[in-house]
């Protein structure tokens, strides 16, 4: 069997650039030389025919041909190393760097808290926590894995669910003392609502309320849109309006009475959160670590 060192290489330094988005970023991080790695892109470059990095005085950026490549050939990089690391027992020590795409959510309110209880457990790992609106590409993005609220995308990803949550319809009690507790999910049609903004589509989360089969949907339509979850909270909180929220989270605030439940008998809609990572056969040690870290802080909050 023939083995391409050198093209291996080149793709190592193609897969750094895009990560560091410069050529010294990716020295820095391979231990070379800038021009070593600009050399080795133009050789990758030559050989394949293709331009894989658009290179200007101000900026570097991977274009739409590099960025296949690299969601082809990453994947496959990724298996050759933990197979090695399998074969000397690696895969099992949780060290190494760890790269993470996690809801911005999820990050402030379940996991910061008990982050550095995770890094004394796991010393050896280097964690990047890095808060998205959206999924966008895990691999040419470089994201060992994602946490994310919503289902997971059809393709070659694996994801497992770390828990369900229901989404609750909510008012303070001062705003219900002013404007009156809805009798009924028809009737929020004319309370002032607080809206989510969904990154995904550009507009508004759409409203509905479910009980058992039956489903009243609400039109988005509100004086305040937020991409903010603590924002909406807090503006919920002080009377500005009903917003749909999620129950994780937000237990406290509702035991406390600081947010009232409006209809606790319609709230069969549920919101399931993903831990989402591209398919692979030896997934390293450092990521069952830390999905089986978010887990347990999703059943400590229930």
């Amino acid at each position: 069997m023939q083995f391409d060192g050198a093209l291996m290489a080149e793709l190592t330094i193609l897969a750094a650039v895009a990560e560091g988005k410069s050529f010294t970023r990716a020295a820095a991080a391979l231990d070379l030389s800038p021009s070593g790695v600009s050399k080795a892109i133009s050789r990758l470059e030559r050989r394949l025919g293709v331009r894989l990095v658009e290179r200007t005085t101000r900026s570097l950026v991977v274009t739409d041909e590099g960025t296949r490549l690299l969601q082809n050939v990453v994947p496959l990089m990724t298996g050759i190393t933990e197979a090695a690391a399998l074969a000397s027992g690696g895969v099992q020590a949780v060290n190494g760097r760890l790269r993470v795409n996690v809801d911005p959510y999820f990050s402030r309110v379940m996991i910061s808290a008990k982050l550095p209880a995770f890094m004394e457990t796991y010393p050896d790992v280097q964690l990047e926590l890095i808060m998205r609106d959206d999924l966008g590409d895990l691999v040419a993005d470089g994201f060992d894995l994602a946490i994310r609220f919503g289902p997971p995308p059809v393709g070659s990803f694996i994801g497992r669910r770390l828990c369900e949550t229901k989404v609750l319809t909510v008012a303070s009690p001062d705003y219900i003392r002013r404007f009156g507790h809805p009798g009924a999910p028809a009737e929020l049609a004319r309370h002032r609502k607080i809206l989510f903004y969904n990154a995904a589509t550009g507009r508004p989360f759409e409203w509905e309320l479910r009980r058992q089969r039956k489903v009243v949907k609400v039109e988005a339509k509100g004086p305040l849109l937020v991409s903010d979850v603590g924002a909406m909270l807090t503006a919920c909180a002080e009377g500005g309006g009903v917003a749909q929220i999620l129950e994780l989270g937000a237990e406290e605030m509702i035991a406390t009475g600081r947010l009232v439940n409006l209809f606790p008998e319609w709230n069969g809609e549920r919101f399931p959160l993903y831990a989402i990572y591209p398919t692979r056969r030896h997934l390293p040690a450092k990521i069952r670590a830390f999905i089986d870290f978010c887990a347990r802080c999703c059943s400590n909050a229930r």
